[in-house]
Parts: structure tokens; sequence; C-alpha cells
């Protein structure tokens, strides 16, 4: 080795010696010829020179394009992320927080290089004010009329959720509910036109969340016949209509229960500002907690102007804690925290009477702070809006609830609906939630008392797919989509979720609660 050392270095200093002994001819050369001639050699070496210099540059190029440097793989641009692959199978991980679309592109030398266009997200998400409307369009030259977020909001504390609907638009309409002629009237108008359910399922299969009988019932409220229509008289649903059809629907579990509400398959139709029970029911499908009833958007031309109503799938086996059906309970905010404690039900064996436990499952209460938090629904759990700022026109503050905070223990718990023939289940119901509702004045009152939280709905929340199933699963429902403005719409709307999520998760980790299998 050292021999072969030696010799490259005899041949390094005999080019050098060559090289400078041609050097000094050439320039004697020139004392002898005129200057003409030594201006003609000068640009032909100058042009030799530039001709090797053009090569080494472009072998350089090649040896880099061949043999990319580590700390230039990754070249990063304002919402562009790009990568260089030498293994077309191999996609390296797009940096952490940001959505990666693969795309692969031919290149005029290399097939195998992979580009991955990231989607910067919102900063900050919209402040939505009740729930999103398109804009209303141009008519006969008039100037535009678009929805007003401030008012709308005014509009739903106005109704609120027991309050008068008189004062409301359309509410004359809700008014001649009941009377024959009006309802034979208007039962012949829809039916007479062609019903075509606006549920889209183009591929032929529903998202894996969904089962066959959700599908089954979100088809029946968005465009079943109507055979009546009639006033609902129920505590949980106040201010709401009952759409009763003659489709064939399943099977009771007990044929001999006669429901005097409905004889046939029913819906409860409720006003426009509660669209977020359509949300809901996806979010909660989405989340793997199957607690909420099926809803829809649908169009009634003689309710609300033309505006799509939510419509909500009718059970006749729900029962109020405290109602005719059960034992009477008075579960109020104090009796609640005590259940929370004593974790009922989940030691396998029954609890003492001392604790005051009710048929319901623990992890019931879990699974319904999880889902009331990302909605901030308040009024299961703090009718009195005591667990953070609300404005004058909620109606807590209307009917007056929020002054019971200063004894919050006494403050009924509202809402709380299970089924006959399954008490140990809670069912959501009245699921209206609130999207404008800013992370720093959420209700953090709503996970008081909570120590375990299902792991089926917190893993969602932590990968990177709660955006993607929202809007695979809320395209289905074409009334809903539209009303909210369209994609655009729904994706401020998942912005306000994700954003809680995250507020979620913070305080999982900041209050040990522990993450568990809650099936």
């Amino acid at each position: 080795m050292e021999t072969s050392f030696i010799q490259a270095v005899d041949i390094k200093n005999a080019l050098i010696h060559r090289m400078c002994y041609s050097f000094l001819r050439l320039s004697n050369c020139w004392r002898r010829h005129p200057t003409a001639k030594l201006n003609f050699v000068v640009v032909i070496a100058c042009f030799v020179y530039f001709v090797f210099a053009l090569h080494q540059v472009g072998q350089y190029v090649n040896s880099q394009d061949h043999r990319p440097d580590q700390s230039q793989r990754y070249r990063t641009g304002r919402g562009v992320y790009s990568v260089l692959i030498d293994d077309p199978l191999t996609v390296p991980e797009p940096p952490a927080g940001q959505n990666a679309t693969v795309s692969s592109e031919s290149h005029p030398t290399r097939s195998n290089i992979v580009y991955i266009t990231l989607r910067s997200k919102r900063l900050k998400p919209a402040i939505i004010r009740g729930t999103v409307r398109p804009k209303a369009r141009r008519k006969n030259g008039k100037k535009a009329k678009y929805w007003d977020s401030n008012a709308l909001q005014s509009t739903i504390g106005k109704v609120g959720d027991t309050g008068d609907m008189s004062d409301h638009r359309g509410g004359l309409e809700w008014s001649q509910i009941g009377l024959e002629d009006f309802n034979s009237k208007i039962i012949k108008q829809l039916n007479a036109v062609d019903l075509v359910s606006s549920i889209r399922i183009y591929s032929g299969k529903a998202p894996p969340w969904l089962t066959k009988q959700d599908v089954d019932a979100m088809r029946f409220l968005a465009g079943s016949p109507i055979t009546r229509i009639s006033k609902l008289h129920s505590a949980e649903s106040p201010n709401a209509l009952l759409l009763e059809s003659a489709a064939d629907g399943p099977p009771r579990r007990n044929s001999s229960d006669h429901d005097p509400e409905c004889q046939g398959r029913c819906g409860v139709i409720k006003r426009t500002v509660d669209m977020c029970e359509v949300f809901a029911f996806h979010l909660d499908r989405v989340l793997n907690l199957n607690m909420s009833l099926p809803a829809v958007g649908r169009r009634f031309q003689f309710l609300e102007g033309g505006q799509p109503c939510p419509v909500v799938l009718w059970d006749p086996s729900l029962s109020a804690v405290g109602g005719s059906t059960t034992p009477p309970v008075r579960l109020t905010w104090g009796a609640y925290q005590r259940l929370l404690k004593h974790r009922c039900w989940t030691k396998g064996l029954p609890p003492k009477p001392e604790w005051g436990c009710t048929d319901i499952h623990h992890y019931e209460w879990s699974k319904m702070a999880l889902f009331d938090f990302l909605l901030q629904v308040y009024g299961r759990l703090d009718r009195g809006c005591c667990g953070f700022r609300p404005r004058p026109e909620d109606s807590c503050v209307r009917l007056s609830h929020h002054q019971g905070c200063a004894n919050a223990d006494e403050a009924p718990l509202a809402h709380i609906v299970r089924r006959k023939h399954d008490p140990r289940r809670l069912v959501f119901v009245n699921n209206k939630g609130f999207f404008d509702r800013d992370v720093d004045n959420l209700d953090f009152r709503l996970l008081t008392g909570i120590k375990e939280l299902p792991d089926q709905a917190v893993s969602v929340l932590r990968g990177q797919h709660l955006r993607e199933r929202l809007l695979q699963s809320l395209f289905l429902d074409q009334v809903y989509w539209e009303s909210q403005g369209g994609r655009q719409g729904i994706e401020k709307l998942i912005d306000v979720i994700e954003s809680r999520a995250k507020v979620l998760l913070t305080y999982i980790n900041a209050h040990g609660i522990r993450v568990m299998n809650m099936k």
C-alpha cells in the first residue's frame, strides 16, 4: 500500500513538472509571434477550459442526483413538503401534526420519485354562532340577504329548550298542526310529490361505523311517505312534531304493547335550530359510542319556510329516570357525584343500598361526559350553566336556571333517558350542542367526577382519522350537508370538534384519567 502511494505521488509531481514546462514554452512562443496570433491562442484556450468546466459540473450534478445527501433529502416549502425517495415502496412519514396526501408522478429520468403534498390546517377555527347557513341567492335583482350569525343565535335563545315557539319564523304553521283540515291538506301535498331519499351511498356499502339498522332508519326518516302528523306530548322532546308512516319497520319486542303516540313507524320533527342533532348522531357513531338515535335532515315546505329540519327516529321504549315505568329516582348533581364515587355495577356485585345507586352502569356516565364535552351539551348535566360563562340569550339564563348555581348540589339533571328493556344503558336525546363556544370558555363541569373514559372513543380522538370519518359519514346526508354550506361549512364544524378533542386529551393527561375498555 505504501509503494502504491509513493508511485501516485511521483506521477502527480511529474504531471506538475510537465505542465510547468509546457507553460514556459508557450510563453516563449507568445513573445516571438505577433499580437493577433497571441489573442487567437488565448481565445482557443478559454474555449477549451469552458468546455472542460461545463463537463465537470455536469458530472457533479449527476453524482448528486444519484446519491442525495441525507441533510438535503427533505425540501420544505410553504404548504408543500417534497421527499426524494430511493425506494418507491418506502414512503417516509410526514412531519407530525400534518395530513399528507401521497401522489406518485412520472419523472423524465427517475421513475421512483414520490411527492407528498401537505394540506396546511387552519391555525384558528372560525367562530360559529349556532350553525352554518348557506348564503341566500340573489333574486329579481334585489340585494342579497345573508344569514346573520348573531341574529340566528338570538333566535336560538328565543326558542330555547322549552321556550315559546310562537315568535319564531314559521310559528303559524307549527301552531296549525293538529287541525284536521290543515293536516290532510299538507299530507296530501307531501305525498303527491315524488319522494326521493336524500341519503346517498354511491358505493353500495355504508361506512363500517353505521349498522344496517342505522342506514335503514336514515332512509326511512329522509324519504318515507307520511300518513299522519301530530304534536308530540313528551317531556323529553317538547315543542316537536311526530311524523308517522305506514312503512314497514323492525318488529317491536312486545307486539302487545300499545303506543298511544305512534301506531306505525315514526320520527320526531324538531326545529331548524336543532340541526346539531344530525351532527351528534354521526359523531356518536364515529366514536363507537352507539348511544344516540338516528337523525337526518329533511325539508318540509310547510315548516320553517322550507328550511331543513332534523328528524329523529321515534323509540317508544325510551323512559326517563324517575318516570312511571322505572323506580322514582330524583337524580341531582350531588347524587350524581356520589354515583361516580361508588362506581356502581363495575365490580360485578350489587351495590350497597346506602350508596343510592340507580340501575345505570357506571361506564355510561363516562361516555355521556365525553360526548357532551365535545359538543358542549349542557342541558343534561349542567342545566344552570354553572361551568362556563353563559350569554344572556342562553336558555339557562332566560329560564333563571343559572341562579341555582349557588346551591349546585341540589341542581337536577335533565334528559337522562334509558330504554325500558335495557335500564343499564343510557340513550342520548336532545343533543343540542353549541359550536360557537371558544376553547377558553368550555364547560369543564361536565367532566367533574369522571375518572375513566372509553378507549374506543379516545383512540379515535388521538388518531388522525376523526376529520376523514366525519366527512365521510356526514356526506351521506345530502340535505344536512347542503344546509351547512357544503364541505366548507362542515370543515368549520369539524375544526371546532378537533380543537375541543385536543383540550380533552390534554385534560386526560393532566388529571390521570384512565382510558379503558367499556364495551
